[in-house]
């Protein structure tokens, strides 16, 4: 599954986050959008391959790039960066705070290119700029419920209005937990195994009990309790406990949810008085994080059973 919708970032809310220095920007910088999160390197171009260039990447300018630049006759420079800033890249960024090649900072302004230069080195730059793009433009749902982290693992709380998942997130947050979101949770594909799920801004740190209303989890319980951001490892659903249903009680079944394509384990569990959904979402927190470093305890003591029953058979 994929999503068909196409998210973009502004220009100018990148230019800020990545404190990236203005050397020259068009009149409608403002209105400027990012919809890719490729970035290039336009060696081939400058030297005059314009194949499969595509305007849509941010255009990163590194010293080899510089160096290449700046040998070249000045006839041959000219018609290099010429070429390059009509071909209306969508941004390009200098790295390295390397000065601007002799006439780049004119054809910028005069093909209407924004032209930014930042501090960092050319491979910490588009690595720090790669992942910002892909956090940024990543596809994206959103779904009903109440996402916490429980020992460094991302808990995706779902069921029906009412089951008691925030009343369970305020328990986990008392137990020195955390919480990303409630009510509301936006999650991202940000690589092809990987989700995260954050809080929509309006709602980030608040929760809703029944009851009560509205409060600010963060001003309660400190900036310890919350958190903006984190990776999906679990899907818990609540429901409420149907007498007679057969629930799994060995652990052997695998089970997943898939979002935005990618398959994440996912459990179910009943809901009645009495029990105690906190120390619950607890050891499913820690027995998920043992299964991801190699150890299953379901499939342990089914070995142990098996041979145990072998035993018996001699």
């Amino acid at each position: 599954m994929t999503d068909s919708v196409v998210y973009t970032i502004a220009l100018k809310k990148l230019q800020e986050e990545m404190s990236l220095e203005i050397l020259t920007v068009p009149d409608d910088y403002d209105e400027r959008i990012i919809d890719r999160n490729e970035v290039n390197r336009p060696g081939m171009p400058l030297a005059g391959f314009y194949d499969h260039y595509e305007k849509g990447r941010i255009q990163i300018i590194g010293k080899v790039e510089s160096l290449y630049i700046n040998q070249l006759t000045p006839e041959d420079r000219s018609r290099s960066l010429e070429e390059f800033f009509a071909s209306d890249p969508v941004a390009v960024v200098i790295s390295t705070n390397i000065e601007p090649a002799e006439g780049m900072v004119e054809l910028a302004t005069k093909y209407k290119v924004p032209l930014l230069r930042t501090p960092e080195n050319t491979s910490e730059f588009m690595a720090r700029l790669i992942a910002y793009l892909n956090l940024a433009l990543a596809p994206r749902i959103t779904r009903h419920g109440v996402f916490v982290e429980v020992y460094g693992e991302g808990i995706l709380i779902l069921g029906d209005s009412g089951i008691g998942k925030s009343e369970t997130a305020i328990e986990l947050v008392k137990r020195g937990h955390r919480l990303i979101a409630d009510d509301a949770v936006e999650l991202k594909r940000v690589s092809a195994k990987t989700l995260v799920g954050s809080a929509p801004e309006i709602i980030r740190h608040y929760v809703e009990l029944r009851g009560i209303g509205i409060i600010d989890v963060r001003r309660l319980f400190g900036m310890g309790s919350v958190k903006d951001t984190e990776k999906v490892d679990l899907i818990i659903n609540l429901e409420p406990w149907v007498q007679g249903k057969m629930y799994d009680r060995l652990g052997m079944d695998e089970e997943y949810t898939e979002l935005l394509g990618i398959k994440i384990p996912s459990i179910i569990i009943p809901v009645r008085p009495g029990r105690n959904l906190a120390v619950i979402l607890e050891i499913a927190a820690m027995n998920n994080r043992q299964k991801r470093m190699g150890y299953n305890t379901a499939v342990e003591f089914n070995k142990k059973l098996m041979g145990q029953y072998d035993d018996s058979e001699r």
